[in-house]
């Protein structure tokens, strides 16, 4: 744990944080939503002649997405970066945007 003097709470390692700006200076328990798999949810595979469906999953800059970004599982998040690689390279996406 990091020093007091640095802004740390106690309780860093437990998912809560410490609102200062509360007038009662108690903790918040910190959430978020489970992020969905697209290609699960609609029963399809990631396909590299279909560049738009993968357009969702890189950055403006041409980036992969990771999937804790883009919500997708683990065997759709390798299928996502192979079919992009495929397409990059017979030119249906741009390996970088300038």
């Amino acid at each position: 744990m990091r020093d007091e003097k640095y802004g740390a709470s106690k309780d860093e390692g437990t998912g809560y944080r410490d609102f200062k700006g509360k007038k009662d200076g108690g903790m918040k328990k910190l959430s978020f939503k489970k992020k969905i798999c697209k290609w699960c949810t609609q029963k399809a595979e990631p396909d590299y002649k279909n560049p738009e469906a993968l357009r969702r999953c890189i950055t403006e800059r041409g980036r992969i997405l990771p999937a804790r970004i883009t919500g997708n599982c683990a065997k759709h998040q390798r299928a996502v970066t192979e079919e992009i690689k495929k397409a990059r390279v017979l030119a249906y996406l741009p390996f970088d945007k300038q």
